[in-house]
């Protein structure tokens, strides 16, 4: 089950551990503290951002951001604050904490609860019980008047959404196929209100959805397409935005087998943008967000049996274009092709694609940024790279070059599943972009999907990269 956290709107005080701000290293104004403390704390400011105050029958947490930075520095070094807040709690086992929100920034204690929601995520669901953990946060006191209930509730959805797409990223493959991650699907559809149709593999061979069964072929476990939707009566958009997620619930690289040391092992992420799009629907149908939205997950597993598409195979795709396939580790895009190319059939306004596509990407900005291409227009682009900013989860944005789809010229087929070493996640965007004639928005997050060690509130395993950054650009389109 996944962790909740219970965030309430308080007019005063109530736990054991309070946090208060600052936002002047040399002023600690209307924090309650003594003359002691005070002189404690201004020397503890000069060359920290988090000074701790332990009075024994209370524990006290003095913040200090810098208000002059970017705009989106700031919100950062407050959520970066409420990591380290978590830590110190975890270390103590409290369970509780009060925010006192600043009366100029207020933003700032909202910044600081989600930094220190998201930075106490667990995932201990296949721990004996001796050994789970025995602390996790239970509650956070917003304390003022500066926020709403409204923005309170937004805060806890957001924060459970990223929590359900990283249960997901984190769940081993030996427990999630793709039926199961499709059945999962459901039931957060029933929990927050959006509908879900699962096509089963008659479904997808009807629907010739030729990609999504060449990668399925050497697995035991069927294939699953899942469409999610969320429609609401007031709706602003008449043509629906679509989502689609990459949900390879394990990757081996089928017969182009990948090395087990650093990746291979940690392939059950590779599901993560189909976490992401659902969390993301479970986020719009939970607070009724006035968007029309669809999701479409094409899901199997990647395995070398004895059936596996091999290199050298043809593959007939949705779209009716032949693909040559010359690396069985270049599947997802053989998945996502065939989602973007069902896409059609909805007219959409705007499909943004998200997918752990290429080591390329991660090669090139790391676990610090996701990569973008596209054909949406400057708007649109400069909307997401926003959203980027706002919530840290920064865009960094690649061409789509006519001269990059040389790369991927087939002479037997339409096209190549796989060009060039050089410019890889880019001849992957360019692979994606034959299946689409709308405005479409490739969004790679291979880097910081899935972390070795934790990034702060990032924390180890799944992140849910993408679930932060598509929520605040689609609220901006409301």
């Amino acid at each position: 089950m996944t962790m909740k956290i219970q965030f309430d709107l308080s007019r005063k005080e109530q736990s054991f551990a309070k946090t208060y701000f600052t936002f002047d290293r040399t002023s600690l104004g209307g924090i309650p503290l003594s003359d002691a403390e005070t002189a404690y704390a201004r020397k503890q400011l000069k060359e920290n951002d988090l000074v701790i105050l332990n009075r024994y029958n209370e524990l006290v947490f003095v913040v200090f951001a810098d208000a002059l930075k970017d705009k989106g520095i700031f919100p950062e070094q407050c959520r970066k604050r409420g990591n380290e807040i978590s830590g110190i709690l975890r270390q103590e086992k409290i369970r509780e904490i009060d925010i006192v929100l600043p009366e100029t920034k207020p933003e700032a204690g909202i910044a600081v609860a989600e930094g220190l929601a998201l930075g106490s995520y667990q995932f201990v669901k296949y721990r004996s019980a001796n050994d789970k953990k025995q602390w996790n946060l239970e509650k956070v006191n917003l304390v003022g008047t500066k926020i709403s209930k409204i923005d309170i509730n937004l805060l806890a959805v957001m924060v459970e959404s990223v929590f359900i797409a990283r249960d997901l990223v984190n769940e081993p493959g030996s427990h999630l196929n793709a039926v199961k991650l499709a059945e999962s699907f459901e039931e957060m559809g029933k929990s927050a209100g959006f509908t879900s149709d699962i096509f089963h593999k008659d479904k997808i061979e009807k629907l010739k959805m030729g990609g999504l069964l060449a990668v399925n072929q050497g697995s035991i476990d069927p294939p699953t397409f899942s469409v999610l939707k969320w429609e609401p009566a007031d709706a602003k958009n008449t043509k629906p935005i679509v989502l689609v997620g990459k949900g390879v619930v394990y990757d081996t690289g089928g017969l182009s087998l990948k090395p087990t040391k650093d990746s291979m092992d940690y392939m059950k992420c590779d599901m993560a943008g189909g976490a992401v799009v659902a969390a993301v629907m479970y986020y719009a149908a939970k607070c009724q967000l006035p968007l029309h939205l669809i999701a479409l997950v094409p899901s199997t597993d990647n395995r070398p049996d004895g059936n596996a598409y091999a290199p050298g195979d043809i593959v007939y795709m949705h779209s009716g274009q032949t693909v040559e396939v010359l690396n069985t580790d270049a599947e997802g895009r053989l998945l996502l092709a065939d989602a973007l190319s069902f896409a059609k059939d909805y007219h959409p306004k705007l499909v943004i694609d998200i997918a752990t596509l290429t080591g390329a990407a991660a090669m090139a900005i790391g676990h610090h940024g996701i990569v973008m291409m596209g054909n949406a227009g400057e708007e649109i682009f400069s909307a997401l790279k926003l959203s980027g900013e706002n919530v840290f989860e920064r865009i960094v944005e690649f061409p789509l070059w006519e001269e990059y789809g040389e790369s991927i010229k087939s002479d037997i087929a339409d096209m190549k599943n796989i060009g060039e070493r050089e410019a890889g996640s880019i001849t992957a965007g360019k692979f994606l972009e034959k299946f689409v004639d709308y405005p479409w928005i490739h969004l790679d997050i291979a880097g910081p999907a899935f972390l070795n060690t934790s990034d702060h509130y990032r924390t180890r395993g799944g992140t849910a990269s993408g679930v932060r950054l598509l929520i605040d650009f689609l609220r901006h389109l409301v």
